[in-house]
C-alpha cells in the first residue's frame, strides 16, 4: 500500500492541485497531511476544502492553530499577524472549528504524523539538526515518523546514534527509527521553488521525495491582489 504525505500547504492553491494531480497519476488513494493547510498565500479556503473532501488523516499546525483561534498569537511580527487575520476572514465558524479540532499527533498504519516534534507537539519547535530529531525519537512509537514546519525535505534515523541528510529515495530498515520531513507543498524553503511532497510505498519500504512545478506566476499574483 502506498500514502502520500504532505505539508504545509499554506493555501498554496496552484501548487496543491499540481501534487494532487501527481498523487492521482501514481494511483494513490491513502493521503496524510501534516499540517499548516492554511497561512501565507491566498487560498486558505479552497486547501482546507480539499482536504476535508479527501477525508485525509490531518493533523494541526501552528498556523492551523494561530487561524483557529480568536487571540492573536504572542510574539508574532506584524506582517504575519496581519497574514493570519486576512487568512480568518477567509474562513467559516466550521472551518476555523475543524482546525481547532485537529490532534497534535496521529498514528496510522506503520507510521506517526506530526507537524512539529513528538516531545512538545504544542510548542511548534523547528527540527533542523540530528540533536533536535533526538529529542523526538524516545516519543516515537513506530518506526517511521513524518514531521513538518521547517518547510524542508531532510530524513533523520536512529540506530546507535541519530543521523540525518537529504535524500530523494531511500529504503526502510525495520531495526531502525526514522524522522522524516517531506518539505513543503506551498511554501518549499530548500532553495527549489517547487513543490514537495512524500511518497510511502509500505510493501516495498520506500520513501521517494516527489517536486512538482505549478504555476508559480499564478500564485504570486494572487498574492499581489490579496495585498499579501
Amino acid at each position: 500500500m502506498k500514502h502520500a504525505i504532505i505539508a504545509d500547504l499554506h493555501g498554496n492553491l496552484e501548487a496543491f492541485q499540481a501534487v494532487l494531480a501527481d498523487i492521482k497519476s501514481q494511483s494513490i488513494t491513502q493521503i496524510a497531511c501534516l499540517g499548516d493547510i492554511v497561512g501565507y498565500c491566498a487560498n486558505p479556503k479552497e486547501c482546507l476544502d480539499l482536504v476535508r473532501a479527501l477525508n485525509m488523516s490531518c493533523v494541526k499546525g501552528n498556523h492551523d492553530e494561530y487561524c483557529a483561534s480568536e487571540v492573536p498569537p504572542a510574539g508574532l511580527i506584524p506582517r504575519l499577524l496581519r497574514v493570519i487575520q486576512w487568512t480568518r476572514s477567509q474562513l467559516t465558524v466550521d472551518d476555523r472549528q475543524w482546525l481547532g479540532n485537529l490532534p497534535y499527533v496521529l498514528n496510522l498504519a506503520n507510521f506517526t504524523i506530526v507537524h512539529a516534534t513528538l516531545n512538545a507537539p504544542h510548542r511548534w519547535e523547528y527540527v533542523f539538526d540530528k540533536l533536535a530529531a533526538a529529542a523526538s525519537f524516545p516519543h516515537q512509537q513506530t518506526p517511521v515518523c513524518f514531521f513538518g514546519h521547517t518547510h524542508v525535505p531532510v530524513a533523520f534515523v536512529r540506530d546507535t546514534v541519530a543521523r540525518g541528510g537529504s535524500y530523494s529515495k531511500f529504503k526502510i530498515d525495520p531495526d531502525k527509527k526514522y524522522f522524516i520531513n517531506p518539505g513543503s507543498v506551498g511554501q518549499p524553503r530548500d532553495n527549489n521553488p517547487r513543490a514537495a511532497y512524500v511518497i510511502y510505498d509500505l510493501t516495498a519500504g520506500t520513501i521517494e521525495l516527489r517536486r512538482l512545478d505549478y504555476d508559480l506566476a499564478k500564485t504570486r499574483q494572487k498574492l499581489r491582489d490579496a495585498d499579501l
